[in-house]
This record gives C-alpha cells, structure tokens and sequence, in this order.
C-alpha cells in the first residue's frame, strides 16, 4: 500500500539515491523511485516534474552533504576531501555519471546549466578558503591565488573521475596518494617559507 502524499522531499532524494544505486542510471525511472519510497508516482511528479530536475537534486545533496561533512575536519581538511573524492572515484561510480549526465543535458538547458554552475562555485568557494587557511594565508607559488587553486584542485578530481570512468585500468590508488603527497609538499613548501622569515 502506498504511503499517504504526505512525504518529504528529502525522503524522495534519498529513495531516488538508493535507486540509482540498485538500478543504474540507465534503467532508473520516476516509477522505481515511487516504488521504493512506497508513494504513487503522482507524488513524485509533484516535487520533480522530470527526471533530470531530480537528478540535479540527488547531486546537490551529496555534494552539501559532503562538504557539510569536510568542512567539520578544518586539522585534516585536505586529507579528508581527497579520501572523499577517492571513494567515488571508480569505473562504475553513480555518482559522477550521474553528474556528467547532467552536464550534458545542461549544454541544452539553461536552468540545470545554472544550477550545476552554482554548485561547482560553492565548492571553488569552500576549496579557497579551507586552502586559505592551510597555507596561512600566503599561496605556495607566487602569483597564484586561493581563488585559483581551488578552482585547479575542483578541475583535477572532476579529471580523474572522468578518466576512472572512462579505464578500468585507471590507477586510483596512486594517483590519489600523489596528490596528497603533492598537496602536502605545498603545505610543507609554505610552513618552511614561514620559518625563513
């Protein structure tokens, strides 16, 4: 028996979540995420008129979820957003499909463009300040700004994620402990410019 059309959105967003996980993003449907939140379909086309408007909801909500997340870990802030980004880095990973579809269906809707746009700049925005404050306010190379590397650091695990899910062969694990190396050298660079001083 389906639920009375008293449900929250939310609880749409995490039944379409678990959707796409069981089924895919190529077999998903407003209906199985009605079915596996127990309400008519009715209901969830009276919170997303179409598939790509709950797409970009699924997406929002991970993405505010794991910076809410990352942004409680100020000590090992980059550590903890690399290990995040590195979890849904892989050859099979919904969530950057589900992303990239997106993407494309942006080149051809403003609204979702927009939308992904706004969220990608939230996360340049919380990458440049936490970067900020890891390297005390003084940019490890001259004449780069925090705007500007956490534009790169964002730009660099969309790349991998696109490669890992292009290669199944894609070496995740290395390539995510050299970037950590590398950041950590960074921050090594700053501290040690500091104590010339």
């Amino acid at each position: 028996m389906a639920k009375p059309n008293i449900v929250q959105k939310n609880d749409l967003i995490q039944s379409a979540k678990a959707c796409l996980v069981e089924k895919g993003i190529e077999r998903f449907t407003l209906r199985a995420v009605a079915e596996m939140a127990g309400v008519t379909q009715g209901t969830v086309y009276y919170h997303f008129r179409t598939k790509e408007q709950l797409f970009l909801e699924v997406v929002k909500d991970i993405c505010d979820r794991s910076w809410d997340d990352l942004t409680r870990t100020d000590d090992n802030f980059i550590q903890e957003a690399i290990a995040s980004a590195k979890s849904r880095c892989s050859y099979d990973s919904f969530y950057h499909k589900l992303f990239l579809t997106l993407i494309v269906s942006g080149f051809h809707h403003e609204q979702i463009r927009e939308q992904l746009g706004e969220i990608l700049m939230k996360e340049n925005r919380v990458l440049t300040d936490h970067l900020s404050r890891l390297w005390r306010e003084e940019s490890p190379v001259e004449g780069v700004s925090f705007e500007t590397w956490g534009i790169m650091l964002n730009a660099i695990v969309d790349g991998l994620a696109i490669q890992a899910l292009l290669s199944k062969d894609f070496p995740v694990e290395k390539t995510y402990e050299e970037l950590e190396h590398f950041f950590k050298a960074m921050t090594a660079h700053t501290a040690g410019e500091e104590e010339k001083e």
